[in-house]
């Protein structure tokens, strides 16, 4: 809530508040960022049991457990390329730092993660590296264990891929990790290692439903807290930079589709909290899309069959991460509902328009807009008259919503501008393109 007096009168301004739980929302980024291995998932969760695990063993305080298991969850949330999420199974290989970088800025862009970053930036970095660098104990600590566990995982993987006993690597794995202490690793996280990882259970808890029911534990720690939009919007603006970050070709997309959904909704008289959530589900509608492969985004060729179903299964997807996060409930609805259509033609559910929220259809029409306004592969960006043409005829079809394609139609400078926010994006420079 904000103040200021105007003529001695208390005009008092209030913001959107939303009853949100940090941990569900994290956990939800961990399974998006699981989408990305495809088939290697629960990795950030199996680092964060691991991460933990070894903190317990020495000590460390219930809050330094907590940003721990954090920013063992998050630590590859600069990774949006399969082909980069491949290389992480290799034990060390060239420029590995770059999504370390990539996603402490992502977490550095948040005031409820700014915290973390460091943790994460350093998390591919030799302890020995470490030592020289100007950063409180516990940084160094944290992000070298995570380094630690996380080799650990990789390690793991020639045995739970093949399905083969994980007990039957254990000793290999150790001697590995041992032959690191000192220079990869700090002694002290070495020993606790190895301590933790003495006994039977600490390898079966990274089967992936054992694994997930320790995060789910740890979800039950807290509750639903206030969130303002501002905190919020900064929170989920780290999914879609991951998403967006996918392909050269769709960077900047949920940013444009969120801003212009704001815009329809605000122009249209929807209320402030209904705008702040139409930006919320422009912003995560492609969640689900980490899981398509990169050469899909990148094909210049129409996609065969089995390849349209592999990209239509993404709203589905976005569905299932975020439905883990309470008093979201209405986002996560519209956001996955921005490929059905009022005839019930689209997907993923078929659902006509007795179903389909004003709200919904608002970012179908903000996705399909903005989607147009950029190049992809396989075609050039469109004019906003091209767009408005495929819209208008859209409509016709009973596929979007005539009422909100007016309102384009009605505003068409002020909908390209917002589809392209900070660009200061008019149809005189849209001709142009």
């Amino acid at each position: 809530m904000s103040a200021c007096i105007i003529n001695q009168e208390l005009i008092v301004t209030t913001m959107s508040t939303f009853q949100v739980n940090l941990h569900e929302a994290i956990h939800s980024l961990s399974d998006a960022l699981d989408l990305v291995g495809v088939d290697h998932i629960h990795h950030g969760k199996r680092v964060a049991f691991m991460a933990a695990e070894c903190g317990k063993i020495l000590g460390w305080t219930g809050a330094q457990l907590d940003d721990l298991f954090q920013a063992s969850i998050l630590h590859d949330s600069g990774v949006s390329k399969t082909a980069v999420h491949a290389k992480l199974a290799q034990l060390q290989w060239e420029l590995e730092t770059e999504h370390c970088e990539l996603g402490a800025n992502l977490l550095g862009s948040s005031a409820l993660l700014r915290h973390l970053a460091p943790i994460v930036r350093y998390h591919h970095t030799h302890w020995v590296d470490l030592q020289a660098l100007d950063l409180p104990e516990m940084v160094k600590l944290s992000a070298n264990c995570i380094y630690m566990v996380d080799r650990v995982d990789v390690l793991t993987l020639q045995y739970t891929a093949t399905n083969t006993d994980i007990l039957l690597g254990k000793d290999a794995i150790q001697q590995t990790i041992w032959e690191h202490r000192g220079d990869w690793f700090a002694p002290a996280l070495v020993d606790a290692f190895m301590a933790a990882s003495s006994t039977e259970a600490f390898w079966f808890m990274l089967e992936n439903n054992h694994v997930n029911g320790y995060a789910t534990t740890w979800l039950a720690h807290t509750q639903k807290r206030p969130m303002v939009f501002e905190e919020l919007s900064s929170l989920m603006r780290i999914f879609s930079s991951i998403v967006d970050a996918k392909s050269t070709f769709t960077r900047e997309h949920s940013e444009g589709v969120a801003s212009l959904a704001r815009y329809l909704g605000e122009t249209m008289q929807l209320n402030e909290f209904s705008c702040d959530q139409l930006e919320l589900a422009g912003l995560l509608h492609d969640i689900g899309k980490l899981r398509v492969p990169d050469e899909l985004l990148e094909k210049r060729g129409l996609l065969t069959d089995v390849e349209r179903r592999t990209m239509s299964r993404h709203s589905f997807d976005t569905y299932n991460i975020l439905s883990m996060i309470k008093g979201m409930e209405e986002v996560t609805l519209w956001a996955s509902q921005h490929h059905e259509r009022l005839n019930g033609s689209g997907y993923p559910y078929h659902i006509e328009a007795d179903s389909i929220s004003l709200e919904a259809r608002i970012v179908a029409v903000a996705d399909v807009f903005q989607a147009l306004a950029q190049r992809r592969p396989y075609r050039d960006a469109m004019t906003p008259q091209a767009i408005l043409d495929i819209l208008q005829t859209q409509a016709q079809d009973k596929l979007l919503d005539a009422r909100v394609v007016a309102c384009v139609a009605n505003n068409l400078e002020r909908c390209w501008a917002a589809a392209f926010p900070g660009k200061h994006a008019t149809l005189e420079t849209a001709a142009q393109t």
